[in-house]
């Protein structure tokens, strides 16, 4: 993997700045060379986000997906506004707002009623209304599978079909695949392939990668029921802590309520054949059948693991092919989503030639550590659930630090940033790099009042504080983000007129404090609405 050093990252060709080339050129070369720019094996979440997020970049996809039917049981149980701050991105947000519901509070608390810790939700900072939502991820997903097919051809999915090969050249893929029920194989060329295909994935032994890490010996059941009358404090997200019998209590969407239980030492899952012997289980918190109705229950085991490497050559690994985690924090598939979006949107200005393919080395470094942390995140918060924390990892997990520039928050509901990639500058408390920039609404200089993102678009973006960017910038700084197509944005305080039209009111009085707390004058906003560069640490053009 090439050297990461600032926001310069070394190209494996050696190119320095963006390729441009023809458009209709390359789609004709596309055309006669590819089926499709990119593969996708497995479509799930992830392979979704992935098909989306490069299918709105104007690449043509292939996804191959071996069941037929959707997967009809809730595993995820929630996501967050940054995940849904990547569903406005891809112009689906509202359509899932409407089928997730807000959570409130999250607590941990033992079955005798003390309260260990809780969380309470303080209002989004990234445009959405809450900061945590439940859902049920059948429904959820179906909208996010609805979403891929109005792109019609451009995102074309193959169901039923198993992919039994993948091989690759200097130029491209091919994807070998066999229908299961007529033994028929066809190949399928690409220029690159994304891996999504889960836990058991092939696509990791294929490229080479080891998954490390453990596999816990516990064996969990995990049951879904639908609600059939309300019980006090169902909307409360809890953990209940026990040594024994350690419990996840969680609403999900449309009605839908999960208990998530580790069996006792010498039970199996043979000893729950039907219903009748799980209603015991609930029966021992007091919820009956009054309260519920069982609608399924499975089995599972908890993960620690990760691909040793995420990538080979034109073949990459998102999600659960690339990382497993516990349960606790609940960002699994979230952060595979997450995986996705971030290699989607490079990958796609590299198929267009907007990009150099240097910045597909990005992927992985940026994506890793924060994989990591959610993986630690959830190991220490299973160890609060089943008591083995000590009182001091218990304070420590509830102390806040003094002197911080930014606003404390507890690690399970901070806005997201990133620790490595395309970055310039110290990434610390009292800097702005590698933060997302808060989403606020605001005005532009015609009057429209609308959120942040929805001025931005989807491109590079300079934003300054009372000023305009660009007059921060020698000419050749400017020529290099003119090259990435960047725009130049002035924020205006909501007390003055604008002066011209690459303008915004800042109507919350959100964002120019926002710069002003870590002393930044202007910010260079990538596409992911990650801070790369400011002012302090120099507003030079990213180059790969």
């Amino acid at each position: 993997m090439p050297a990461v050093t600032g926001i310069y990252v070394a190209s494996r060709n050696g190119t320095i700045g963006p390729k441009r080339i023809d458009r209709g050129h390359w789609e004709t070369r596309m055309s006669q060379d590819f089926d499709a720019d990119v593969a996708i094996i497995g479509y799930g979440p992830s392979g979704v986000i992935a098909g989306l997020t490069l299918g709105r970049q104007g690449a043509s996809v292939v996804a191959f997906e071996r069941d037929r039917d959707m997967y009809p049981r809730a595993r995820a149980v929630t996501i967050n506004d940054w995940t849904m701050r990547v569903f406005q991105s891809l112009g689906i947000d509202e359509r899932i707002d409407k089928v997730i519901e807000p959570v409130r509070v999250l607590r941990w608390a033992t079955y005798g009623g003390e309260e260990v810790m809780r969380v309470a939700q303080p209002p989004s900072t990234l445009g959405a209304r809450s900061r945590d939502f439940s859902i049920y991820q059948p429904t959820m997903e179906a909208e996010l599978r609805s979403a891929g097919a109005e792109y019609g051809d451009r995102l074309s999915v193959r169901y039923g079909v198993e992919v039994t090969g993948v091989d690759q050249d200097e130029t491209g893929v091919t994807i070998t695949t066999t229908d299961p029920e007529t033994g028929h194989s066809r190949t399928c060329r690409t220029r690159y392939a994304i891996g999504a295909d889960g836990g058991s994935s092939r696509t990791r032994g294929w490229i080479g990668a080891s998954l490390e890490g453990d596999t816990a010996d516990t064996l969990w059941i995990v049951v879904d029921c639908v609600v059939r009358r309300w019980w006090p404090d169902r909307d409360v997200l809890t953990f209940w802590t026990d040594r024994k019998r350690p419990m996840v209590d969680i609403t999900l969407s449309g009605g839908n309520h999960r208990w998530e239980l580790p069996l006792m030492h010498g039970e199996t899952k043979e000893d729950f054949p039907t219903a009748a012997e799980v209603w015991p289980l609930l029966e021992a918190i007091g919820i009956t059948e009054d309260d519920v109705d069982i609608h399924q229950y499975a089995f599972y085991r908890h993960h620690v693991r990760m691909a040793d490497t995420w990538r080979s050559g034109r073949i990459f690994l998102v999600g659960d092919a690339a990382h497993l985690m516990p349960p606790w924090a609940g960002a699994g598939m979230q952060t595979g989503m997450r995986d996705a979006h971030n290699l989607g949107w490079k990958l796609g200005r590299v198929l267009s030639g907007a990009l150099p393919d240097g910045w597909l080395d990005t992927y992985e470094v940026e994506r890793r550590p924060n994989a990591t942390h959610y993986t630690n995140l959830a190991v220490q918060l299973g160890r609060v659930i089943k008591q083995e924390a000590t009182q001091a990892e218990l304070e420590a997990m509830n102390t806040v630090p003094e002197g911080l520039v930014t606003p404390h928050e507890p690690p399970l509901i901070a806005p997201p940033t990133l620790t490595a990639g395309w970055l310039r500058g110290e990434i610390a408390d009292a800097s702005i790099i590698g933060r997302m920039v808060p989403q606020p609404i605001v005005g532009d200089t015609s009057g429209h009042i609308i959120r942040l993102d929805d001025f931005l678009g989807d491109g590079f973006v300079l934003l300054g504080d009372d000023l305009d960017p660009a007059g921060l910038l020698t000419p050749e700084e400017k020529a290099g983000w003119d090259a990435l197509g960047a725009h130049y944005v002035a924020v205006r305080p909501r007390n003055v007129h604008t002066q011209g039209r690459d303008e915004l009111v800042d109507l919350g009085d959100v964002l120019r404090p926002w710069l002003q707390r870590y002393g930044s004058r202007a910010v260079a906003v990538r596409p992911d609405r990650f801070v790369a560069a400011d002012d302090v640490h120099g507003l030079a053009a990213p180059t790969c």
